[in-house]
């Protein structure tokens, strides 16, 4: 009976564990998107010269930011 209770704790435990590292996998994907992948593919797209693409992304992405912000 003792083990069964160890079983189910155990399996608690690591979905926890599992649910708690999904979650912070998450917040670190969006934050290196925004700080590093987005601005470095912006900048790509200037320097081969896709600018007219470029700038209304930068556009709609500071609008998205404003409206979304909570300050």
């Amino acid at each position: 009976m003792l083990s069964l209770l160890f079983i189910v704790c155990m399996i608690w435990f690591i979905g926890k564990l599992f649910v708690f590292g999904m979650k912070a996998s998450w917040g670190i994907i969006k934050l290196l998107g925004t700080v590093v992948f987005f601005p470095v593919i912006l900048i790509g797209m200037v320097v081969v010269g896709l600018i007219h693409l470029a700038l209304p992304l930068l556009i709609i992405g500071g609008i998205i930011v404003l409206a979304t912000s909570r300050a």
